[in-house]
């Protein structure tokens, strides 16, 4: 995603429509070259001027050397070599001159730097713009990459080609960290990843980036219906092999959605009892209905 600006200043003769899909390389926007091409020629003019006036010196100069010690002085010819170099110098600004011109006449061609497709208009044909004013946005749709913050200790627990899930909406795809910036925001504390994704996202979509820690470990976990708090004690009634209910002391960690973690003689398979769970005592046979 970049604004592409002009290189040159002058009138903006020609930009692509918003919608209009571009390999790179392919012209975006034109100035108008007309000025671009009269200074070229100029410059070209000038080096031409610059050549023949250090013909002429050199020629002098190696014509008072010819003539000898007899008839020259040796600061005669110190002047003509002197002249000569200043000439060879002039003649060099101007070629770099002439150079500079033609590269501009080059870039009033703006050119994409990447493939990608024109969103935005910055700038309208017939505008005067100098150099460096952006003209127009083109969005890269086909190269993605997610652009998210997370706490300071992130950096050292996340680290190049990670795989992490990507959730948008209903959507969930994972992806891989491409580049970790562990420089935090000294305002919010947040470290910046980067996470390469695939062309089936939409650009500018919101998403939540799910990172599992490096120690991560499997834990049981209960939909959070399913715990019952009473007298500050947590529990939940498991369903047995012969359809009783029995009551297993919980302790309650983490929650994520619906569920919640909890550390108890629960393992995972169990039968729970999400509703009416307190009204039922130990042993009480349960007729199981499942959600």
């Amino acid at each position: 995603d970049a604004r592409i600006a002009a290189e040159v200043g002058g009138t903006l003769a020609w930009i692509a429509e918003p919608g209009t899909r571009v390999a790179r390389g392919d012209t975006v926007a034109r100035i108008d070259p007309e000025r671009l091409a009269l200074e070229l020629r100029d410059n070209e003019a000038a080096v031409k001027r610059l050549e023949a006036q250090h013909s002429l010196l050199a020629t002098q100069r190696q014509r008072l050397q010819t003539l000898g010690g007899d008839v020259v002085s040796q600061s005669q010819l110190d002047e003509a070599q002197s002249r000569e170099r200043m000439a060879e110098q002039e003649v060099e600004q101007g070629r770099v001159a002439r150079d500079r011109a033609r590269l501009d006449v080059n870039r009033a061609a703006v050119r994409a730097p990447f493939p990608g497709i024109v969103v935005e208009r910055v700038r309208q044909s017939g505008e005067f713009v100098a150099g460096g004013t952006p003209l127009l946005r083109l969005v890269n749709d086909r190269n993605l990459e997610v652009v998210a913050r997370a706490p300071l200790g992130t950096a050292d627990s996340v680290t190049a080609g990670a795989a992490v899930s990507l959730v948008d909406g209903a959507n969930k795809a994972t992806g891989r960290v491409r580049a970790v910036i562990p420089v935090g925001d000294e305002r919010s504390r947040m470290v910046e990843l980067r996470i390469a994704l695939d062309d089936a996202w939409r650009v500018g979509a919101p998403v939540r980036v799910e990172i599992a820690p490096n120690n991560a470990r499997s834990v049981v976990t209960v939909p959070r219906d399913a715990v019952i708090l009473r007298q500050g004690a947590s529990y939940v009634m498991r369903v047995l092999p012969d359809n009783t209910a029995e009551r297993v002391a919980v302790i309650i960690g983490a929650a994520r959605e619906n569920n919640v973690q909890i550390d108890s003689a629960l393992r995972a398979g169990d039968r729970v009892i999400i509703r009416g769970g307190e009204r039922l005592e130990p042993g009480q046979s349960v007729k199981a209905q499942y959600l």
